[in-house]
Order: structure tokens, then C-alpha cells, then sequence
């Protein structure tokens, strides 16, 4: 194990200067956050994995069915497709990613869609259903190419930050 982190030690110091370049660029305004009409609430952690995200976005879907047109959009992580994709019954945990498929499986009046590129996953959502009031985004507290109304960061009960 301590073998390991040695080796890994240097290439995590190079994968920290790049995320620091790269949050420098949308600070400067060299890359940009696409802002929407529609609320956005993000979901996202600083740790991998066990933060409960995908109860929260469960729970948030809870809250706001009834009274709000709301879609939810991942990145779909674990599926064999590309790009934008809307869940359907018949959607499969290839087509869509485990998690995402978990979704409509619980809540198949909610839309569900999955896109490797969130602006992109947005403008569609928004031109095939205009009246949405609300977009969930999944796992997307890092994912600054949007920039949300809300985001909810998450963190491991047992590891307060």
C-alpha cells in the first residue's frame, strides 16, 4: 500500500495542477458556465463515492413531484451509450447507467435523461419539453461547464469537512 501511494504520490500532484488551471480558466472567464432559464440544482461531493447522492436526488424528486414539471439529467456513468439519451421504459442499465435507470424504475413520470455533456443534455431537455420548472443534475458539483441556481455538496457523514 505505501508502495502504491509513492508511485501515485507525483501523479497527483500533476491531476491537481490541471484542476487548478482548469478552474482559473472558468474564473477568468477563459471557459464558460452556461447559465439557463430553468432552476438547476446540482448535486455533487468532494470525496468518491458513499455521500448518498442518489438518495438526496430520490428525495428532492419526492419533494417537488407533485407540484413542480421536473427532469433529472446524469452523465449516466457505466453505460455503453454516448451522448443525450431519454430514459423510456423499455431503457436498459446499458443504455442509461445503473443510476440513472434507478430513477425511472422509481419514478417513471419523472423525466430521465443522460448526457456526457450537461449544457448540451439541458438545451435538449429544454427544447423537447419547455414547460420543465426544475433540472436535477446528478453528480455535477465538479461539472462547472453549467453553472447552477443551487448546489447541494455532499459529504461522508463519518468525514466532516
Amino acid at each position: 500500500m505505501v508502495f502504491l501511494r509513492i508511485i501515485l504520490f507525483p501523479l497527483s500532484l500533476i491531476y491537481g495542477l490541471l484542476i487548478i488551471v482548469r478552474n482559473k480558466l472558468f474564473d477568468k472567464g477563459l471557459l464558460q458556465s452556461d447559465s439557463f432559464d430553468v432552476p438547476i440544482i446540482s448535486l455533487g461531493n468532494l470525496t468518491y463515492g458513499g455521500t448518498g447522492k442518489t438518495p438526496h436526488v430520490e428525495y428532492l424528486v419526492r419533494l417537488l413531484k407533485d407540484k413542480y414539471s421536473i427532469a433529472i439529467l446524469s452523465r449516466g456513468y457505466g453505460r455503453t451509450t454516448r451522448g443525450f439519451l431519454l430514459s423510456s421504459k423499455e431503457s436498459t442499465v446499458e443504455e442509461l447507467g445503473d443510476e440513472a435507470l434507478q430513477f425511472k424504475k422509481k419514478f417513471p413520470e419523472v423525466l430521465v435523461a443522460v448526457d456526457e455533456k450537461r449544457p448540451h443534455g439541458i438545451k435538449l431537455l429544454l427544447e423537447k419539453y419547455p414547460k420543465l420548472d426544475v433540472i436535477l443534475l446528478d453528480d455535477a458539483f465538479q461539472h462547472r461547464y453549467v453553472k447552477p441556481g443551487l448546489s447541494l455538496l455532499l459529504t461522508d457523514f463519518h468525514k466532516l469537512y
